[in-house]
């Protein structure tokens, strides 16, 4: 219950630090469902993609991508805490490091949550249809990735301490992931050399998962691939988040 309530209390500073800054909330509602408008409507003339219709195929990627340019870039914020002394002035609080890092990642998974209730029903408006249980099974895997890339983000920030490599090393790193994820095209569609090295990016199976949920098809090989990479990525990023912190503030 401690540890509870200390998140809690880092989340509440954190959700109130957001509010102050309303452009920024507009801005991040509004630039995946600009995403969605603009970009959907070229993917249906392609038709026949993956195994459902053509939203069933795109929202899902849309849902990764905001994990992925969202909680995947929180790490830029924290920065700015490290290089003004938020960091170590918290080293003299009796909050534990988990509350610490949770307390920041649950304000991502907050931001993230709220995007994809937004972003599932623009896309019922287009012509999503999918089931209550998949859309459900689906939002768990993108808080799991979201839990993943925040924890990593925040870790590589706090180890980092400087914008000017933080950025450059993550642009350099979205790019690929996004690209070989299959988030815009699946990567089916892909030559076969592609698809092979597709495979070794972790984001690939959750897609792959969250596109089967979609379409109901839920005892399938690729949603049991993409449950187990998400519970995995996200055990080995919160700790190595918990890690960081703990070092950092030794």
């Amino acid at each position: 219950m401690k540890t509870l309530r200390e998140t809690l209390l880092v989340f509440d500073n954190q959700i109130r630090f957001t509010f102050r800054y309303k452009i920024t909330i507009v801005l991040g509602m509004v630039q995946p469902v600009l995403y969605l408008l603009l970009f959907g409507p070229l993917l249906t003339k392609l038709g026949g993609m993956g195994s459902g219709n053509t939203w069933q195929t795109f929202v899902p990627g849309v849902l990764v991508y905001l994990a992925l340019f969202g909680a995947g870039f929180c790490g830029f914020g924290i920065i700015s805490d490290v290089r003004s002394g938020v960091i170590e002035r918290m080293r003299v609080t009796p909050v534990s490091r988990f509350a610490l890092l949770m307390g920041r990642v649950s304000r991502e998974v907050a931001i993230l949550l709220t995007q994809s209730f937004i972003i599932v029903s623009v896309g019922f408006l287009l012509g999503l249809r999918a089931g209550f249980l998949g859309i459900l099974g689906a939002v768990v895997l993108v808080v799991l990735l979201g839990v993943a890339l925040a924890s990593l983000s925040l870790s590589l920030g706090v180890a980092l301490k400087s914008e000017d490599q933080f950025a450059p090393l993550l642009t350099s790193a979205a790019l690929p992931v996004m690209l070989l994820a299959g988030i815009l095209l699946p990567m089916d569609l892909a030559p076969k050399w592609l698809d092979y090295l597709s495979h070794l990016n972790p984001l690939r199976y959750i897609v792959d998962a969250i596109r089967d949920l979609f379409a109901d098809q839920f005892a399938t090989r690729a949603v049991l691939e993409g449950t187990c990479v998400a519970v995995v990525l996200a055990v080995v990023c919160v700790a190595l988040g918990i890690r960081t912190f703990s070092k950092e503030n030794a």
